[in-house]
């Protein structure tokens, strides 16, 4: 049986083009049993978000520049499409839980596939208290910000900032420091999977901070708790010798 299909495509001309080279009969996303995205890592990261409650395997595309989370193009038909779809392989990944209050009492949930990030939002450095599975390990770190990132996500944000590569199996979490002041030789740290992490703003009304779930932000943020939720995965679809363990493996030996 055919597999019916979803296209979901960025509004930039690259994608557009590409989606409308594969002429073909479509579904919607609710009745289809794989989405097909076309765009860039920022625009499937959004699309995993928006339709995570339908549980559809996603094959991206890669119309945009890095792609990691994307299949290489050159796709000039339908069924070559539907064919790769059929040779690829599931790889799942299970996002942060990121809750949030405000200073306002104001309490926000969020998912992120890549990380959380904290960043000040004033001239003045962040105080921050962390602490891991209820225990304080930091009383007060002062920077500018920092990054609890996923395997998936340690390529990105994270590895610019200085935080180490995780292979995507590997049963970790990085926590990485933005412009760390202080303590002066703290780097960051890797933290199991099943680790509980509660972020602290210190001064929070002077030193305003906001949290950042993916793309999503939250402004003014008092406290955070943050955990991988293993209820929740995302099926992402990729060409054999595409798989993203290979990509994030190759990424540790790039020049």
């Amino acid at each position: 049986m055919t597999q019916k299909l979803a296209f979901i495509t960025a509004e930039t001309f690259e994608a557009e083009s590409c989606a409308k080279l594969l002429k073909g009969e479509q579904v919607s996303p609710e009745d289809a049993d794989v989405l097909v995205v076309f765009g860039g890592d920022g625009f499937m990261l959004r699309t995993l978000h928006q339709f995570q409650a339908l549980g559809k395997p996603v094959y991206g595309v890669n119309c945009g520049t890095v792609g990691f989370l994307m299949n290489e193009g050159n796709i000039d038909s339908v069924g070559d499409l539907l064919e790769r779809i059929k040779a690829s392989k599931t790889t799942h990944l299970y996002p942060l839980r990121m809750q949030a209050k405000t200073v306002s009492g104001k309490t926000v949930v969020q998912h992120a596939i890549n990380e959380v990030s904290l960043l000040r939002q004033t001239s003045q450095a962040a105080r921050i208290r962390v602490f891991v599975n209820d225990i304080v390990r930091l009383d007060c770190f002062v920077g500018d910000g920092l990054i609890l990132a996923t395997p998936a996500g340690s390529t990105a944000y994270n590895f610019s900032a200085g935080g180490a590569i995780l292979p995507l199996e590997a049963p970790l979490l990085a926590l990485t420091p933005l412009s760390g002041f202080r303590p002066r030789h703290w780097h960051g740290a890797l933290l199991p999977n099943t680790a509980k992490v509660r972020l602290e703003i210190l001064d929070a009304d002077f030193r305003s901070v906001s949290a950042t779930a993916d793309d999503r932000t939250v402004p003014f943020v008092q406290t955070l708790d943050i955990y991988q939720d293993k209820s929740v995965a995302y099926k992402l679809l990729f060409d054999p010798g595409h798989n993203l363990e290979e990509r994030i493996l190759k990424e540790q030996f790039e020049s």
